[in-house]
């Protein structure tokens, strides 16, 4: 979601530094239909594009979330093993 907003408001901004340095820059103009087209225009390709990557980015977090799980469900059977072999060598009298 961050990067959903932090790219929308990027397009924003350059949208109006190119329509700022247009030798007929006014205020008004920017409520004119094709400038403000132009606004809503680039805060959809912004947002679609933030959407896109956040999207990559959540299922990177749950893939590293499943495997880190993975981890420490093998750490801990392997713990169960160590201590079902000791367990067993102390009941068979081997040292």
């Amino acid at each position: 979601m961050k990067s959903l907003t932090f790219t929308g408001i990027v397009l924003l901004l350059l949208a109006f530094v190119l329509f700022y340095f247009n030798e007929n820059f006014t205020v008004i103009r920017l409520f004119e239909p094709v400038p403000l087209m132009a606004i809503l225009f680039g805060i959809g390709i912004g947002l679609i594009i933030g959407g896109s990557v956040g999207y990559v980015s959540k299922g990177n977090a749950i893939k590293e979330a499943k495997i880190k799980q993975e981890l420490k469900q093998l750490q801990k059977e392997k713990a169960e093993f160590e201590k079902q072999k000791i367990d067993n060598n102390l009941n068979s009298g081997n040292f």
